[in-house]
């Protein structure tokens, strides 16, 4: 199981590095507990817009799962867990 979540969570990394086109990160740079938004990461709104759409298309969760629930977006890992617990594909 906690291979599957590693290996979970170093697929997302890779594809909220290339889907938010982050020039100057590679997923390595993610850190799990760090912060998603302004310090750490370094994201702002339109990213967290990105990162909802990306949810839909590439995982299938709908937006009704996703508003309102900003402790998601806390760090990496809450962002890794809450998409792993609803993805649909």
């Amino acid at each position: 199981m906690m291979n599957d979540t590693n290996e979970f969570r170093r697929e997302l990394k890779e594809n909220l590095v290339d889907w938010l086109q982050l020039m100057d990160k590679t997923a390595d740079d993610i850190k799990d507990d760090e912060p998603l938004f302004k310090t750490g990461l370094g994201l702002d709104s339109l990213d967290a817009v990105e990162i909802v759409v990306l949810m839909q298309r590439k995982y299938g969760i709908p937006q009704s799962e996703v508003e309102n629930k900003r402790e998601i977006f806390a760090t990496f890992a809450t962002l890794a867990d809450f998409i792993a617990a609803k993805r649909t594909k």
